[in-house]
């Protein structure tokens, strides 16, 4: 009877869980443009979303698949959802009783981290977070899987390092870095930061409980604006209690998984010291570590594990105090329904585009949306960062160099010698200065594309373990 009662329980509290916080990826619209996130259906393959355009690879190769994809917002919505689902799944499967199960479910899914990055519009890296107890699993077939979707991001890429197992989970990390790795040492963009946006990125305090206390329960994220209203009520202090009920268990937990929460907590206690300030501004690489509190991803599978292992009572409170410390999330998430997006009309044949006074930032729906132009076409970016008025990130110096040659005389053969192939002025009209398209970098597309057959990988491995303990069964006879 009550493995009956199970059956439907199960999957029932866990599709509540998941439509609770994915409910606005299933609400009818043309574009999802929030923060960080801009998907829309008119996305190209650029050198940019192969990591070798005039930044950092930081959304690779997340951007690339979404410029190949024919319908970029379909495939963001059924990746949303699937990405909740697994982690319920990998909570319910690390659960070791009927309660234990609904607690590690509910901290899987449902947990400050998750949303804050949501509403960030960071969701490869709020779905890595999803996925990592399951790529945790390791044995599950469908880990490695979750391994290779959790790389879409490098923080995912890494994160999922840390919990691969095996030969195959070698080779699944890889294929899924090199993309952004092999770009960030060799494209022009080294992926350093400034003191300055290390100290803006660092974690932040939160009503009642402090940035400590905003660490233990999985939030403190940088910027206020991304935090449900919740937060700033004292509901913090229920992720503390969370945090202790979960301490109790640590013995359940696997040790390597308690290391790699203790690492995501160090990094992000040392962003909030300033510690790894004169790494991010001078290792090439570092500019991973600015936004220290998003390595709490690491301890997303030992908080899971353990509240799977929590007696009756215990799992029932730790259930309570999870959803408690973000109960207005359903609420909160409502700022992720599609909206539209305008892309600039360019004849730009696949030149590279300048915009003389677009700005990198700029409002939808009263939120403030990273640019869509780079994303749909190949376009001289800024950079340029401003945190709470102060410049944390410098222009990257292509552009600092065609602004400034469009300010001293307009020089088509200068901005020519830039690669820049159509200026749009601030005014609208459009100067074309005779650079051609400039090709895709080889590198670039043969590392995308050793990612994209990761899968093909996985499915040939897992036949070889198929047909070998098949062997082994028929050789007792």
């Amino acid at each position: 009877m009550r493995a009956a009662a199970e059956r439907w329980w199960a999957p029932a509290y866990g599709a509540l869980l998941v439509l609770g916080l994915t409910w606005p990826f299933l609400v009818p619209g043309e574009a999802f443009a929030l923060r960080d996130m801009v998907v829309f259906d008119s996305m190209s393959l650029t050198r940019a979303s192969l990591g070798w355009g005039d930044l950092a690879a930081r959304n690779v190769p997340q951007d690339a698949l979404l410029g190949i994809l024919p319908k970029p917002v379909v495939f963001l919505r059924m990746f949303m959802v699937a990405a909740a689902a697994c982690g319920a799944w990998a909570g319910y499967r690390l659960g070791r009783s009927p309660f234990g199960r609904a607690a590690a479910m509910t901290v899987a899914v449902w947990n400050p981290f998750v949303v804050e990055r949501l509403l960030q519009g960071q969701w490869s890296l709020a779905a890595a977070a999803w996925l990592l107890p399951l790529v945790a699993l390791g044995a599950h077939p469908m880990s490695g899987l979750a391994h290779w979707l959790a790389s879409l991001t490098p923080t995912g890429a890494l994160a999922a390092a840390a919990f691969a197992r095996g030969r195959r989970g070698l080779v699944v990390t890889a294929l899924s870095c090199a993309p952004w790795v092999v770009a960030g040492v060799f494209a022009s963009a080294p992926g350093t930061s400034s003191a300055a946006a290390a100290a803006a990125f660092a974690p932040r305090a939160e009503k009642w409980v402090g940035t400590l206390g905003s660490l233990l329960g999985l939030g403190g994220i940088w910027n206020g604006q991304a935090v449900p209203a919740s937060r700033s009520t004292g509901c913090a202090l229920f992720g503390i209690a969370l945090f202790a009920l979960l301490a109790l268990a640590w013995r359940a937990v696997p040790r390597r998984w308690l290391l790699l929460a203790a690492a995501g907590f160090a990094v992000a206690l040392a962003s909030w010291a300033g510690l790894t300030a004169p790494l991010v501004q001078h290792v090439p690489g570092a500019g991973l570590l600015r936004d220290g509190q998003k390595w709490l991803i690491l301890a997303v599978p030992a908080f899971v594990a353990a509240a799977g292992a929590l007696d009756r009572g215990r799992a029932l409170a730790a259930t309570a105090f999870a959803l408690l410390q973000v109960p207005d999330a359903p609420v909160a998430v409502a700022a992720l329904t599609p909206t539209s997006v305008e892309i600039p009309t360019v004849d730009h044949r696949g030149r590279d585009v300048f915009f003389e006074s677009r700005p990198a930032l700029m409002r939808i729906d009263g939120h403030p949306v990273a640019d869509p132009a780079p994303k749909a076409m190949n376009v001289v970016e800024s950079g340029a960062l401003m945190v709470d008025g102060v410049a944390v990130d410098p222009p990257s110096q292509r552009w600092a160099v065609a602004q400034a040659a469009l300010a001293e005389s307009a020089d088509p053969a200068r901005l020519r010698e830039l690669g820049i192939g159509v200026v749009v002025h601030a005014d609208g009209s459009v100067t074309f200065t005779g650079a051609p398209a400039q090709p895709m970098p080889a590198v670039g597309v043969a590392l995308f594309g050793l990612w994209c057959v990761v899968p093909l990988v996985l499915c040939a491995g897992n036949h070889t373990r198929v047909k070998t303990a098949t062997f082994q069964q028929l050789s007792r006879y």
